[in-house]
C-alpha cells in the first residue's frame, strides 16, 4: 500500500466539504470516510469506547427531546460506522447472547470498517439483556449495540 497515496485521499477529505470517498481500481478498494476524532480507530487496534459528551444546558422553556428509549441510555454504542457481527465467522457461535454474564473487557461483537476487523468489548460487567443489532447490520457512529445490566 502506498503511503503517500492514503495521505493524499486524507488530505482530499479533510480539506473539502466530502463525508465519505470511495474509489476502486482493480483489486485495490480505498474508502475514507470523515468521523468525530473519537471515532477514528488505530489500525489494527480495538477503539477506545468513549461515552457520549454530557448534555447541554437548555433553557426550562424548550426542553430537549429523548431520541432514544430510556433503556438504551446506557448501551454500548458503536464507536464507528461499519459493519456489525455479532459471531467471529458465519459457523460460530455468537460472542454473547442475551442472558448471558460478562465481564468488563470481554468481546461482545466486531465491527467491520474498511476491511478491517474491530473488537468491541464491553464497557461493564453485568448481564447482556438486550441484542439491538443484528449479524452483519450496518451500523452508525453512536448507535446502540446491546445493553448491559
Amino acid at each position: 500500500m502506498d503511503a503517500d497515496l492514503l495521505r493524499t485521499i486524507a488530505e482530499l477529505v479533510a480539506s473539502s466539504n466530502l463525508t465519505e470517498f470511495e474509489v476502486e481500481k482493480g483489486d485495490l478498494r480505498i474508502r475514507a470516510a470523515r468521523a468525530p476524532a473519537a471515532a477514528i480507530p488505530s489500525v489494527g487496534a480495538a477503539p477506545p469506547v468513549q461515552p457520549p459528551p454530557p448534555p447541554t444546558a437548555k433553557p426550562a422553556t424548550s426542553p430537549t427531546p429523548v431520541t432514544e428509549p430510556a433503556e438504551y441510555l446506557d448501551a454500548v454504542k458503536s464507536p464507528m460506522v461499519g459493519t456489525a457481527y455479532l459471531r467471529p465467522n458465519p459457523d460460530a457461535k455468537p460472542f454473547v447472547e442475551i442472558g448471558a454474564r460478562v465481564s468488563l473487557g470481554d468481546k461482545l461483537l466486531l465491527i467491520e470498517a474498511m476491511k478491517t476487523f474491530n473488537d468491541i468489548v464491553a464497557t461493564k460487567s453485568g448481564v447482556v439483556t438486550a441484542i439491538l443489532v443484528e449479524d452483519g447490520q450496518p451500523v452508525e457512529y453512536g448507535e446502540p449495540l446491546l445493553v448491559i445490566e
